[in-house]
């Protein structure tokens, strides 16, 4: 039986968070569906500078809808007199403070994890950067697209060849560390819980990257070549990417094992002979002389549509996927399905979002709107204690 929509994990866990972009508002975000009240702070006039990367939503930013639902919107000027004083209010009820500023720019305003321990012992602090909190790259500045070159992404996804690599299509890096820092905050919070004190998180993006790169790199392990590029290919493994149908359109298909090679050729190339062919009697085998294969592949498909390619794959149980656009991905017949679609608020109106993944059983996720910059200054300012005059003087001094 499911609980109440009010049983969240997180209920009754503050957030504050100084963030931009996407790492933090990913992570952020992600402690918002699990209930936790989270209080973004934004610079006045500007807020996020994500909020202004595009206005494909409505009028609102495609990647400031997508990270930012179900929070709370603080305008504050961080280097203002009086900014100090409503920080500490702030984080007086406060369990976490998640912050990806400029390498240093916490520490400067006070609210490095060293300074606020001895006041508030139970804060947990997490800190997002490009490179870490030391090191020699401690101050380089880090995007999402010099980060997937650091870490390696670039040098094994791509086209082969010297000008052939390609960045992913979505922030990549940024999204990794989000991941991170959130479960780090998740796993401080249970550590919490057990020896009553805060914790010191420090997330960095290459890091994160690196972690998810760890096939490439043990591949290429004590000198050993690389993978190379392959476009929407496996680099190591074949026939595993996208092919070509009779109709124009592309199929994507994967093999995983020779029980697998033997119903593809049987079942799907319609060619027996081909399973004990010398050439590709086993991965290895495939991978090195894929041209030959992927020649007798397109020979097979020319003369059928990508749904009849698709229907002997699925008589053959050999995995396959459409090749969708985002256009496609919105109408998914799965998403659809399963009722993965919501509505949540925001100052242009109604906007679909998915619901997060890991469906449970137990609790709803918290699927609030997308806050306007500073839409809940003056109600938070008055939970903190200050009156109407103070905060019409904030306002008018350009604190908020």
């Amino acid at each position: 039986m499911q609980s109440s929509a009010s049983s969240r994990p997180l209920d009754g866990i503050t957030v504050v968070s100084l963030e931009h972009a996407i790492a933090a508002p990913f992570c952020t975000r992600q402690l918002a569906d699990l209930g936790a009240r989270v209080i973004k702070v934004e610079r006045p006039d500007v807020g996020d500078f994500a909020r202004g990367y595009d206005t494909r939503v409505e009028g609102l930013a495609s990647h400031f809808v997508w990270t930012n639902r179900s929070k709370e919107s603080l305008t504050l000027n961080v280097k203002a007199d009086d900014a100090d004083d409503i920080m500490q209010r702030l984080l007086q009820d406060a369990d976490v403070l998640v912050q990806n500023l400029a390498p240093g720019a916490s520490a400067r305003l006070g609210l490095s994890f060293e300074t606020l321990h001895e006041r508030f012992p139970r804060l947990i602090v997490c800190d997002i950067s490009g490179y870490g909190d030391d090191g020699p790259y401690r101050d380089k500045k880090a995007y999402d697209l010099l980060i997937q070159s650091e870490a390696g992404f670039l040098s094994t996804t791509g086209l082969p060849g010297d000008d052939g690599m390609v960045k992913a299509g979505c922030s990549i890096a940024d999204i990794s560390a989000g991941m991170y820092a959130y479960s780090s905050v998740l796993s401080a919070l249970l550590l919490r819980g057990r020896t009553g004190l805060g914790s010191h998180i420090d997330v960095s993006m290459l890091e994160s990257l690196t972690e998810w790169m760890s096939y490439p790199l043990y591949y290429a392990y004590n000198g050993a070549e690389p993978p190379a590029r392959a476009g929407a290919s496996h680099s190591t493994i074949y026939p595993y990417g996208p092919f070509p149908a009779g109709d124009g359109q592309t199929v994507i298909l994967g093999l995983q094992n020779e029980r697998e090679w033997q119903a593809f050729c049987e079942v799907v190339l319609q060619d027996a002979s081909l399973v004990g062919d010398a050439r590709f009697s086993n991965n290895a085998k495939r991978s090195a002389n894929r041209e030959e294969l992927r020649a007798l592949i397109c020979t097979a498909f020319a003369d059928l549509s990508a749904e009849q390619v698709i229907a002997r794959l699925e008589q053959a149980k050999i995995a396959n996927a459409h090749v969708n656009d985002m256009h496609g991905v919105w109408q998914h017949p799965q998403l659809e399905a399963r009722q993965r679609w919501v509505e949540v608020n925001s100052s242009a109106g109604p906007l679909p979002a998915l619901l997060p993944p890991g469906r449970n059983n137990a609790y709803t996720p918290r699927m609030a709107g997308v806050p306007a910059l500073g839409e809940h200054s003056t109600q938070l300012l008055r939970e903190l204690g200050f009156s109407d005059n103070a905060i019409s003087d904030f306002k008018s001094r350009g604190v908020i």
